[in-house]
């Protein structure tokens, strides 16, 4: 592989997994309910518009769930794992395969989404408790329904919260149990996990 085909792969890699975050953010917005209007929303809401409107069309949401975004951010991943295999000089596997290595791609990212989301919580917790700032809202929007159940069933500890430990600890056990074995089970490449 060439020096010109590691940059392209990077540039490929760096903006296509940007923006197949924002897209799989605003599913993850529109499943936790957080807030329509918080700018951080309204940004991810203008960014996902020009590609999202023409699926929403023949893609409807059902129970609150924007399946539309969800195939869009299955569909972005999988032309980014072809385009990087292309540049990494491999031939293409089939479109199943690629579609099942897409799933594991986009089931990763999501279980890393709520990942970060927990961790900037926590240092938010300690560095700026209660704060108003439309991204610390939006985190704790995000986390919300992954502590609460957690919460419930954890006694009281006298103000002190050790939910995101256990929130930490299945995010861990998903990651280790579930995308590990999907890899390995749709024959997922080494390297081509890098790009997820």
């Amino acid at each position: 592989m060439t020096g010109l085909n590691m940059a392209a792969i990077y540039i490929v890699q760096t903006l296509g997994s940007l923006y197949l975050l924002i897209v799989l953010l605003r599913f993850i917005l529109q499943l936790v309910r957080a807030d329509f209007y918080n700018p951080l929303s309204q940004f991810i809401v203008r960014a996902t518009k020009p590609l999202l409107m023409p699926l929403r069309r023949v893609i409807p949401g059902y129970a609150g769930v924007d399946f539309a975004s969800l195939v869009l951010a299955l569909a972005i991943q999988l032309v980014l794992m072809a385009i990087i295999i292309k540049l990494m000089g491999y031939a293409l596997p089939g479109i199943l395969q690629l579609l099942a290595w897409s799933l594991v791609g986009i089931t990763a990212l999501f279980l890393k989404v709520f990942f970060f989301a927990l961790i900037i919580s926590v240092i938010l917790s300690w560095v700026a408790p209660g704060s108003a700032n439309p991204a610390a809202m939006l985190v704790n929007q995000l986390c919300e329904p992954v502590l609460a159940p957690i919460r419930k069933i954890l006694p009281s500890m006298g103000g002190l919260d050790l939910s995101p430990i256990f929130a930490f600890i299945a995010l861990n056990l998903l990651n280790m149990l579930v995308i590990t074995n999907m890899a390995i089970a749709t024959g997922m490449p080494k390297g081509l996990t890098l790009a997820l």
